[in-house]
């Protein structure tokens, strides 16, 4: 029998310990895809900090770090320079990226270092119990906000992408989703094409993964799903924020 489906050799085989619904065994397996169809297994160095993604290095074949709290662009920055060779990117949640690592974040894209920064977006703390989030929507519910963010009191949540855009440094950027297959080939699409960007040495590089937490949003896989194109897609908008290959051309 012909075997048209199979797992990607950069994917160790073992049981994730992500909650049911969660779209982080989603983006696992298409960094994995895009690391053996590049063939840079070898070569790959990934960073993961504090957050549900911290046992990342349990799930892939190639070379991981472990970083402090928020830190993972400032460690995958001393990678790259001291092995500028390698593909070095790092794997975060919101609570990591935009919370305590943002000046990290920030700082590494004004540098424009050469790295590339898988960032995941389900607008809640879901490692610690599903506090509020930096990228948090107003009224939303959580157990810090339990009447629902408070623009007033609280602020407003961070587009990341759209603040990063902005600087001059990064390369690429662009905001996806995987909540259908078309958004999971084009999710795919945006990783590879962040790592061809870095092998080509354009520099810093972010995706965005809209992404559900249906233990802390506290709903199922399918109304989680539901959910996240209702409420985050219009106040997170899907698409490419910075290209430089398209302002180059």
């Amino acid at each position: 029998m012909e075997k048209v489906f199979t797992k990607p050799h950069a994917l160790c085989d073992v049981n994730l310990h992500y909650c049911p619904g969660c779209t982080h065994g989603i983006v696992h397996r298409l960094v994995a895809e895009v690391i053996d169809e590049l063939g840079i297994e070898g070569k790959t160095i990934g960073v993961a900090p504090v957050g549900c993604s911290v046992f990342a290095y349990n799930y892939f074949e190639c070379d991981m770090l472990q970083a402090a709290h928020g830190r993972a662009p400032a460690v995958a920055t001393g990678v790259k320079r001291a092995n500028p060779d390698s593909v070095v990117f790092t794997y975060q949640g919101d609570g990591d990226l935009a919370a305590i690592g943002t000046a990290e974040t920030v700082h590494a894209a004004a540098r424009g270092e050469n790295i590339s920064i898988i960032f995941i977006n389900n607008a809640i703390y879901g490692m610690t119990g599903g506090q509020m989030a930096p990228t948090t929507l107003v009224g939303q519910v959580t157990q810090t906000s339990p009447y629902g963010r408070n623009a007033e009191t609280q602020g407003y949540p961070i587009r990341v992408s759209e603040m990063l855009a902005t600087l001059e440094g990064p390369a690429y950027i662009e905001r996806v989703t995987v909540d259908s297959v078309p958004n999971i080939k084009k999710a795919k699409a945006a990783i590879k094409k962040s790592f061809q960007m870095q092998l080509e040495g354009k520099g810093f590089s972010l995706v965005e993964v809209v992404s559900t937490c249906p233990t802390n949003w506290g709903l199922s896989p399918v109304e989680a799903m539901e959910w996240l194109r209702e409420n985050m897609l219009p106040h997170y908008p899907l698409g490419v924020y910075k290209d430089i290959t398209k302002e180059e051309n």
